[in-house]
């Protein structure tokens, strides 16, 4: 095959998640940017939470298994 020719599924495959982490955190930062207390305020420490925690538990969970 052809490296023209790949599925479309590999891109996906490879910039779903980050593309995702991107998406919620832009949606994070606006609405904490425009809202003023209440729903909007939950709703921005979840959607920056989420990919704040995703990022220490993979940083901090792949150098503890490394051994360094």
């Amino acid at each position: 095959m052809k490296p023209q020719e790949q599925h479309p599924s590999h891109f996906w495959r490879l910039w779903g998640w980050p593309i995702a982490l991107g998406l919620m955190t832009t949606f994070g930062l606006i609405s904490a940017l425009f809202s003023d207390g209440g729903l909007g305020d939950m709703l921005a420490w979840v959607t920056l939470g989420i990919p704040t925690f995703i990022c220490f538990w993979y940083g901090w969970g792949r150098g503890r298994r490394s051994g360094s």
